[in-house]
């Protein structure tokens, strides 16, 4: 409680554009293609959703948090850890340009003050679970296994690859699901939160096997139960980058429906 309570009074009176800077590593994509009317409730105000080659999508993604500074500031254990979130894909049209971005049904992680400080300042959707990850490596092959624990029950994601990265290709879906750089959090029918995350074009692993043992019910409530018996669409291990998230805000009414002309009465 003491991490949380200084955690709490560093980002209380955020002024700063950049507000988190980090690694994220070794990214574990699994992508199912799912009908959009799941999605309807979760949608923050002034976005609609992103779509590719007629598919919407959502993806469980694990992954590794590394070198973590909150306004330059390294939390004592909470540098390095694990997450994994299930996420869909939005746009938004600002300025004259559609902004693409991403919508959090859950986001999980080993770390209590993360969850508390997320929860209770931004409105975020996180969850503290207890979580372990391993990288396993031979000459050929590397398997990345990202773990977390719900009601005495382990949830596992595992993928293995080959070692040397390739390029992601323009136009492709695996650009499609990780060129997403906008965050949105729908706080309430009129209000949304919008983020921008920064990093290079990521590469890839070329993906040998994997594994999904997830109570999905459990983890993420009944409207993705059935992503239990889903086949994932396609699957990707992104290697990452360094990454800043900056430039949070609150869009409400006023903002959210003018920026296309909307004629909206409130």
């Amino acid at each position: 409680m003491l991490v949380a309570t200084y955690f709490y009074f560093l980002t209380a009176n955020i002024d700063s554009d950049s507000f988190l800077k980090a690694e994220w590593k070794n990214l574990a994509l699994f992508n199912y293609v799912v009908d959009a009317k799941i999605l309807e409730k979760y949608i923050p105000a002034g976005t609609e959703i992103d779509i590719w080659n007629n598919k919407c999508y959502v993806s469980l993604v694990g992954f590794m948090f590394k070198n973590t500074k909150v306004l330059g500031v390294k939390i004592p254990f909470h540098v390095n850890f694990e997450e994994v979130n299930l996420r869909f894909y939005v746009k938004r049209f600002e300025n004259g340009e559609w902004k693409r971005g991403v919508v959090f049904i859950k986001e999980i992680v080993p770390k209590k003050a993360i969850t508390f400080i997320a929860n209770t300042l931004y409105q975020e959707h996180y969850e503290s679970q207890k979580m372990k990850h391993e990288i396993i490596e031979d000459d050929d092959t590397q398997t990345f296994i990202y773990q977390w624990k719900n009601k005495e029950q382990w949830n596992t994601i595992q993928l293995e690859t080959e070692k040397n990265p390739i390029e992601i290709e323009i136009g492709s879906e695996a650009e499609f699901i990780t060129e997403h750089y906008f965050g949105y959090t729908k706080i309430d029918n009129e209000t949304t939160f919008e983020y921008e995350v920064q990093h290079p074009i990521w590469e890839q692993f070329k993906i040998l096997n994997h594994k999904v043992h997830i109570d999905f019910q459990e983890n993420y409530g009944n409207d993705f139960e059935f992503l239990e018996t889903t086949i994932p669409t396609s699957i990707f291990l992104a290697k990452g980058s360094a990454i800043e998230v900056k430039n949070k805000r609150k869009l409400e009414i006023a903002d959210l429906f003018t920026q296309r002309g909307l004629n909206y009465e409130y």
